[in-house]
């Protein structure tokens, strides 16, 4: 509530409920009565859904200021476009309830569901609030009331709900149907095959429901794949209800395996299409430091292992799938760089798995992560290598340092060291200094997403390998890449140019 002193009126910010008028709060009631002008807005052919709500508690002596749109979706020859016009027509209807208010009336402006939410008293409220003391009185949204409605929990425990306009684009749409748990999709109407294609391509489909006009007369609920496109208006929602408790398919024929990379730590490295894959499995299997950066959600079986087993788990989470079960394969990074899909690959190639459908997905590389908080080490060619020789002899390794090397390639190392391995980074330093200058910048980055962070620059005759652990990840610039400090703050920067010098 805003406050202003003088004589000026009050103005009201009314929530009615989504249409049934039994669902108007007691203090909109008494508000409307209070109120010496009754705002609502309409489209041109002049009925309001919202006045129609608040009919009851009108009164003869009220003042009426219809709000009456110029245009809806049709299209304007307005200077300033479809959104040119609006605003002019909002600056006007302030200016009328403007000059109730400073003839000492009381204006209470009539809003379908919640004035703050997709309403159109906001307009009046961003116009007025600051000038005149108001008062917003909230209401039951449509949200609420389509749930009530489906008599099925909309969000529960710590799922996410996601509520999304329909008018956005269906890409962005799919995206976010993808990666939520629970959503509710409003301004149908025309927008309904975009919204329906979207629920389709984000594999949601199925859970999702429909309703329309909740609480009002001609209410309509159903499967949202089963509604017709055509008979869709636009006071109608489409509901992704919870899972908790929800009944998932039973374990069927057609099970499947997709692998799934987390990025290099946590949540803000996954990608919508990711979040949505492991919502949407029923098993989850995976190295248990990866698993557990997923959330546990009811119904759904986690079977972790240790790191070093990774044709096992493959060989577990196919089977899972031959057996009808939809299994997420959790791998860190990006799972195509050596990490799970390899091993998956290699087991689903064996005749007994070829009947199993095997995706995957990309992640945030821990090289493309590194070199994002370096700058752009990587803005040229560049070379992938790990310094792991557990799965190929050192020998191997070190003919691919030289040659890589002696190409000017920026070079990403991946594995660099660990406990039993405290040799490779020194080995791999002398041998690089052979083809580059001592001053050529390594990035040693360390945790990168995580608690523990870490992200410096040296010369590589400087590279110490007492400060590299399997956690690092090495970049070696090429003859080209710059490091520079930035400001007065010294920000340190590495970046290798896109263009290469002419020999």
């Amino acid at each position: 509530m805003s406050e202003s002193s003088g004589s000026t009126g009050r103005l009201y910010g009314v929530g009615l409920g989504p249409g049934d008028p039994n669902l108007m709060t007691l203090r909109a009631v008494q508000a409307i009565g209070e109120a010496d002008v009754i705002a609502y807005h309409s489209a041109r052919h002049g009925r309001s859904i919202a006045r129609s709500i608040a009919a009851a508690h009108l009164r003869p002596d009220h003042i009426e200021e219809a709000l009456v749109y110029p245009v809806t979706t049709e299209t304007t020859d307005h200077p300033g476009g479809y959104r040119g016009a609006l605003e002019e027509f909002y600056e006007k209807a302030a200016a009328r309830l403007a000059a109730h208010l400073d003839a000492g009336r009381t204006v209470a402006v009539l809003a379908e569901g919640d004035p703050m939410f997709y309403g159109s008293y906001m307009h009046m409220h961003k116009r007025l609030a600051d000038r005149y003391a108001t008062e917003v009185i909230p209401g039951v949204t449509s949200v609420s009331a389509a749930a009530a409605r489906l008599g099925t929990p909309l969000v529960e425990g710590e799922e996410i709900l996601t509520i999304l306009p329909g008018t956005l684009p269906e890409e962005e749409l799919t995206a976010r149907l993808a990666a939520t748990d629970t959503a509710v999709v409003m301004k149908l109407g025309r927008t309904f095959p975009a919204v329906r294609g979207a629920f389709e391509a984000s594999g949601r489909l199925a859970e999702a429901r429909y309703v329309e006009r909740a609480t009002m007369a001609g209410e309509r609920t159903g499967e949202l794949a089963d509604i017709d496109p055509a008979s869709v208006p636009y006071f109608s929602v489409a509901v992704l209800p919870s899972r908790v408790d929800a009944p998932r398919p039973a374990p069927s024929a057609s099970g499947d395996v997709v692998v799934v990379g987390t990025g290099p730590a946590g949540p803000l490295w996954l990608t919508p299409e990711t979040r949505g894959a492991l919502a949407a499995a029923d098993a989850l299997v995976g190295y248990t430091t990866y698993l557990d950066r997923v959330p546990v959600r009811p119904g759904q079986a986690r079977h972790g292992s240790d790191n070093k087993v990774e044709s096992e788990r493959a060989e577990f989470a196919l089977d899972l799938a031959r057996r009808g079960h939809r299994v997420a394969v959790v791998s860190g990074g990006d799972p195509g760089v050596f990490a799970m899909a390899t091993a998956v690959l290699e087991v689903a190639s064996q005749e007994e798995y070829a009947g199993v459908p095997v995706r995957v997905l990309p992640g945030v590389t821990a090289a493309n992560a590194a070199a994002a908080r370096a700058g752009a080490p990587l803005g040229h060619d560049y070379a992938t290598i790990s310094l792991s020789d557990r799965l190929k002899p050192w020998e191997v390794i070190a003919e691919r340092l030289r040659a890589a090397a002696s190409a000017d390639l920026v070079l990403a190392l991946y594995n660099p060291g660990s406990a039993s391995r405290t040799w490779q980074v020194g080995k791999a330093r002398d041998l690089l200094l052979e083809h580059r200058s001592p001053d050529t910048p390594v990035v040693l980055a360390r945790d990168v997403g995580g608690a523990t962070e870490s992200v410096r620059t040296v010369r590589l005759a400087d590279l110490d390998p007492a400060e590299v652990d399997m956690r690092t990840l090495l970049i070696v610039g090429s003859s080209q890449t710059r490091w520079v400090r930035r400001g007065e703050s010294g920000e340190s920067v590495v970046w290798t140019p896109r263009r290469y010098p002419e020999a």
